[in-house]
């Protein structure tokens, strides 16, 4: 290969960090807004004018912020693991048996991925007010659920048809029993692609507005993205505030990814290559 020249170089640096400061420049402002004690007024200043954490203090106490990040934890991790368990196993029913309607029940699952979320606001409401979870951390679990169980059956099902099925032979072979096998031979092998499904299915329960401001009546039942609209007045907006939620929302998800970065990489690798 030829050798990259120097005025080349430059070039492909300059425009890496031009990129770098195109995306972390709003997470730059947001952060430092959150600790400026003049956010309001702040303007188009890029350094803040000094340090504070009254805007957090506010959010906490007075905005009861703490509790509208506990209900998005509630319904996150509820989420995540009620689409992780039940994906994997409709995966692996869809991957490794030959039933009728297979096919059709694969093509149903990419179509309801095509139906957009607003226009399903109306019945899913009707619906959980007949089910009586309306106002309730459990029904906007299951309809988060709802949401994240297509993507998440499609993408394991590919994992799991790419597990050898001679593995499985083998384990039955050595005495193991299906649920034996699953646990001690399957689950591992598509752990990265589980991740990666978790991942997804977080982010939608912990970002998700519209559905939790419709079904959600009662303040102390709010999720976070809910309760930061409470800062967002009539006539005025209190941008501390504002800046501090959003911070306090974004670090849950910075935590996620960072328990689960290795696993997720090892899963988007293994995908493309499959």
């Amino acid at each position: 290969m030829r050798r990259t020249g120097p005025w080349r170089r430059i070039g492909l640096g300059a425009a890496v960090a031009a990129l770098l400061a195109f995306s972390l420049f709003p997470v730059y402002w947001m952060v430092s807004s959150a600790f400026d004690p003049a956010a309001d007024h702040r303007g188009a200043a890029v350094l803040p004018q000094g340090f504070t954490l009254d805007h957090f203090r506010y959010v906490l106490d007075t905005g009861e912020f703490g509790r509208y990040l506990a209900n998005s934890a509630l319904v996150g991790l509820g989420t995540v693991l009620l689409a992780g368990a039940l994906a994997l196993f409709a995966a692996v029913a869809v991957a490794r048996f030959r039933f009728r309607l297979r096919t059709k029940v694969l093509l149903m699952v990419l179509v309801v991925q095509m139906v957009p979320l607003e226009a399903l606001v109306i019945p899913l409401f009707l619906q959980m007010g007949d089910l009586r979870l309306l106002n309730s951390l459990l029904g906007l679990t299951i309809v988060y659920l709802a949401f994240s169980l297509p993507f998440a059956i499609w993408t394991l099902r590919g994992f799991v048809a790419a597990v050898p099925q001679e593995l499985e032979e083998a384990a039955y072979l050595d005495g193991c029993g299906w649920w034996r096998m699953f646990r001690s031979v399957l689950l591992p092998l598509v752990a990265p692609g589980l991740v990666a499904t978790s991942v997804f299915a977080f982010i939608v329960a912990w970002n998700e507005f519209v559905f939790a401001f419709v079904f959600m009546q009662d303040d102390d039942r709010y999720t976070a993205a809910v309760g930061l609209h409470r800062f967002f007045g009539q006539y005025s907006t209190d941008w501390g505030a504002v800046m501090a939620g959003s911070t306090l929302i974004t670090l849950p998800v910075l935590v996620f990814f960072v328990l689960v970065q290795r696993r997720l990489a090892a899963g988007l690798a293994a995908g493309a290559l499959r």
